[in-house]
């Protein structure tokens, strides 16, 4: 073999790199295609929950929160939130926010939540949780 590159090297490097890697496409994508149906919680949707989730989208909590490793980073991860409050303790945390927050430094708003957005909102977080998510967040501190 001979010390250069030739332009038929250079080209079968190509064409087998995109055969390789595509075949590498293939395979991944069937193996998540084999394990998603394993991980599917859609059908234990209960009103409660998706009311819970409608809360969650309509005062963006996203917006300051992850969920999954997904969101802002303001505020901690709430994906695992029940684990570490529990049902109580989050919805203490969420009523004994200050009406106007907290003087010199972003806080959470006061939401004004009913007992039964509450119950919703822990609901959908519970749902959450209980998500096969490959062990995100990797400790119970998010």
């Amino acid at each position: 073999m001979s010390g250069t590159f030739t332009k038929s090297m250079a080209r079968n490097i190509f064409y087998g790199g995109t055969v390789f890697f595509f075949l590498l496409l293939l395979a991944l994508s069937f193996d998540t295609l084999q394990q998603l149906p394993k991980r599917d919680m859609r059908h234990n949707i209960t009103p409660q929950i998706a009311e819970g989730k409608k809360l969650w989208e309509t005062r963006n909590c996203i917006g300051c929160h992850t969920l999954m490793g997904e969101g802002a980073y303001f505020a901690p991860e709430l994906g695992n939130v029940i684990v570490r409050y529990g049902d109580e303790g989050v919805k203490a945390f969420i009523q004994g926010r200050p009406k106007d927050g907290i003087p010199g430094r972003r806080s959470m708003p006061q939401f004004n939540f009913t007992d039964e957005q509450l119950d919703a909102i822990v609901a959908f977080l519970k749902h959450v949780n209980s998500i096969n998510d490959a062990n995100w967040p990797p400790n119970d501190q998010g």
